[in-house]
């Protein structure tokens, strides 16, 4: 997501900063790149427009004219006005009024409500809102199940719904039965279709109608760009939504989607899913989100994930193995399980500031399947041998090799990686490296 789009705009302030002094023209030049650029990435022709006046008004004005490093001064100002595009500052859910708060999730066949009704659900259980779930797509074949299925892998509650009641009657039993045992936020899953038409939303507005909601959220499919577009510009209308959910974030969209959908609708984006897996949404910020795309990384998410995956027993127990120069094979390979928990090894980078720039970045595919090696090799070790692999001569490393089903030449590349890991935890134990310590992570 938003690579091409990063590239392109990255292109353009290099022309820029080349500059010692920027005049009109070549700011103008600079910003027609921009609108090429932006429309490149499925941006809705009249916000790219807007976007780029925006911009100009600012840039020709005193600001960069007289700024001692005016090639800057534009790129803060791109910075600035895409914050400003995409709603300026994040947007909580609403969670008020009596219980059980009802929360809708409409939108599109094939855009991954009932999925997103899943990592909702968890979401609100970590945040101790007691979420029940409400299948509510009579519609879908194994729709009703597979929201069954995500309640039990989750352990939330979950309305029996059967397929031969109306939507309308699942949703007004739900709210009752919320009531009673004391649930406080109730997540429906509607029925959608192909496309827009007006059985669908006849059925919905019966529905927001019967059960008041506190929000309703447009689950888009960020892959589909200005068609997602269109579509939350259609549900804006007839149901007049609170907020926007992108689905499919992690995939190969343009990014037009959540450049343009706050524009056009005048509806926050308030989450962005990121994968398949049910921790795999995250709060949408717009801050942030524009650093990734001028390639500032995005350090607050990154911080935000490793807290939220590492447990602080195990980071004090880690900060004095790694004080003591204890650190062995089985606390290398726990601290990659605490990594690949926080999501793909190319993302994490991505977070990291300035990595985009690097040269060979965008070619740069870590395998997660060398994790798993990883992993599989040091399982086949015996205890003696992970906690002092100098012992693992040429026979053990054979018995390894075979046990996991890897050759001996990835076995000497895990010795090697893992000395050179060793070396790197010595130099940070005698200074300039205290504070990663105490996090309980290592620097790769």
């Amino acid at each position: 997501m938003f690579d091409n789009l990063s590239e392109r705009l990255n292109e353009t302030f290099k022309k820029l900063r080349g500059h010692g002094k920027l005049s009109e023209d070549n700011i103008k030049a600079g910003l027609k790149e921009v609108r090429m650029a932006l429309l490149e990435a499925d941006v809705n022709y009249k916000v790219a427009k807007n976007l780029v006046d925006a911009i100009k008004d600012r840039s020709i004005g005193q600001e960069v004219m007289t700024s001692l490093t005016p090639g800057q001064q534009v790129v803060k100002i791109v910075h600035d006005e895409l914050i400003t595009l995409m709603g300026g500052q994040k947007q909580d859910l609403n969670l008020t009024g009596p219980t059980p708060q009802c929360i809708m999730l409409v939108g599109l066949q094939g855009s991954g409500k009932t999925t997103t009704c899943g990592k909702l659900a968890r979401m609100l259980s970590q945040q101790n809102k007691s979420p029940f779930l409400v299948p509510a797509d009579i519609y879908r074949p194994a729709a009703i199940l597979q929201l069954q299925k995500l309640a039990k892998e989750l352990n939330v509650p979950v309305f029996p719904s059967e397929q031969q009641q109306r939507p309308v009657d699942i949703c007004g039993q739900a709210v009752d039965q919320a009531r009673i045992n004391g649930y406080q936020t109730l997540i429906i899953d509607t029925a959608g279709r192909l496309h827009v038409d007006e059985a669908l939303m006849d059925e919905l507005k019966q529905i927001k109608a019967r059960v008041g909601p506190c929000e309703i959220l447009l689950v888009a499919d960020a892959m589909t760009g200005q068609d997602a577009v269109n579509v939350a510009q259609k549900f804006n209308e007839i149901l007049d939504i609170t907020g926007v959910i992108l689905s499919k974030m992690e995939g190969d969209a343009r990014g037009g989607a959540a450049l343009s959908i706050k524009a056009v609708t005048n509806k926050p984006i308030k989450f962005i899913g990121i994968g398949e897996k049910l921790d795999a949404l995250e709060v949408f910020h717009p801050d942030r989100m524009a650093g990734q795309i001028l390639g500032m990384g995005d350090v607050l998410t990154l911080i935000e994930k490793a807290q939220s995956t590492i447990d602080e027993k195990a980071a004090r127990e880690m900060e004095k193995k790694l004080r003591q120069d204890a650190f062995t094979l089985v606390d290398f390979r726990d601290q990659l399980r605490q990594i690949r928990k926080m999501g793909p090894l190319e993302n994490l980078l991505s977070m990291i500031p300035g990595m985009k720039q690097m040269k060979g970045f965008k070619d740069l595919k870590p395998d997660e399947k060398e994790f798993v090696k990883i992993e599989a090799m040091i399982d086949s070790m015996t205890l003696k041998e992970r906690v002092d692999p100098a012992i693992i001569n040429g026979s053990r490393r054979k018995r390894i090799a075979l046990g996991s089903g890897t050759t001996v030449q990835d076995v000497n590349r895990l010795l090697k990686n893992f000395s050179q890991v060793r070396k790197i935890v010595k130099q940070m134990t005698k200074g300039g490296g205290k504070k990663a310590l105490r996090r309980g992570m290592l620097p790769f």
